[in-house]
């Protein structure tokens, strides 16, 4: 199993170069780049070029484009604009040798709607999707939906996500599993089986404090092994599934923020390896 790193874990301490430089010093094989911001950032002071070249010239290689956010369930306007966005990622993505986006469902506050029945929400998302595979196609690149754990989130468990995925039925259309988003709204592993296996496209590994079902939240996050998710049954479901690519981190927990950024990212990697070793 390889190890990425997501940056939202650093994302408010640290620039993507400074990212690069210290998942490379401790030998992350993949890092997941977020679009949204540390990319554009990025690019006001180098160009897709110089990206390329640095992975090229280094172990690191791009992962995914992290994300193109609440994709489903907009206006016309907001849906024209997500379409132009996610072209533009597209192009990103050639430039840089990525074979992934991750695409997050809207949440019920951003919505068209608002409150929103779940066969609108995947109806929606569908069709979205369909239209986004369509134009991935020519890149080679797949798209990879994270369904988000929290009540509020129009798409918000595993089984639910995977009904849109096989709805789908594209080959460059799957899943983000996240260990956080799988806990958080209670979804169940005995859902995970052998057919869902070549739609898990990307594995995100964390961990989060002991909260109610419902009530944890991204800055409840923490580095896996600190936390109260059975982390042991996911890796040992990834294996019954013969998934061996990356496991990802992604933490968004306040007090990392406050950290050295290298110390994040080392003890990142560290508690990972510890809590991997025992699958692969």
């Amino acid at each position: 199993m390889k190890i990425g790193f997501n940056e939202g874990t650093t994302f408010e301490s640290a620039t993507l170069e400074e990212n690069l430089e210290y998942c490379e010093k401790y030998g992350y094989d993949y890092i997941e780049i977020r679009s949204i911001d540390q990319l554009k950032d990025y690019l006001t002071r180098h160009s897709l070029a110089d990206l390329k070249q640095y992975f090229d010239d280094h172990h690191i290689k791009p992962l995914s484009l992290n994300a193109l956010c609440f994709f489903n369930n907009r206006t016309k306007e907001d849906e024209k604009a997500i379409v132009a966005e996610f072209k533009e990622y597209l192009e990103i993505c050639r430039a840089i040798e990525c074979e992934y986006i991750c695409a997050v469902p809207s949440n019920l506050d951003n919505t068209e709607k608002g409150k929103t029945l779940v066969p609108e929400v995947n109806e929606s998302c569908v069709r979205v999707l369909t239209e986004l595979s369509d134009l991935a196609k020519p890149y080679g690149v797949k798209i990879a939906i994270e369904f988000i754990g929290i009540p509020e989130n129009t798409v918000n468990t595993f089984e639910q996500a995977y009904e849109i995925v096989r709805a789908i039925d594209r080959d460059n259309v799957g899943l983000v599993y996240d260990t956080f988003q799988f806990t958080g709204m209670n979804s169940s592993l005995a859902s995970v089986t052998k057919e869902v296996a070549d739609k898990i496209f990307i594995f995100h590994i964390n961990d989060v404090d002991d909260y109610p079902v419902g009530q944890m939240r991204d800055s409840d996050r923490c580095f896996p092994g600190e936390g109260i998710i059975d982390l042991k049954a996911h890796l040992a479901k990834m294996k019954e599934l013969n998934y061996d690519f990356v496991a990802s981190v992604e933490l968004f927990r306040p007090e990392y923020y406050q950290m050295d950024p290298e110390v994040v990212i080392q003890k990142a990697k560290a508690t990972t390896d510890v809590v991997i070793a025992k699958y692969y």
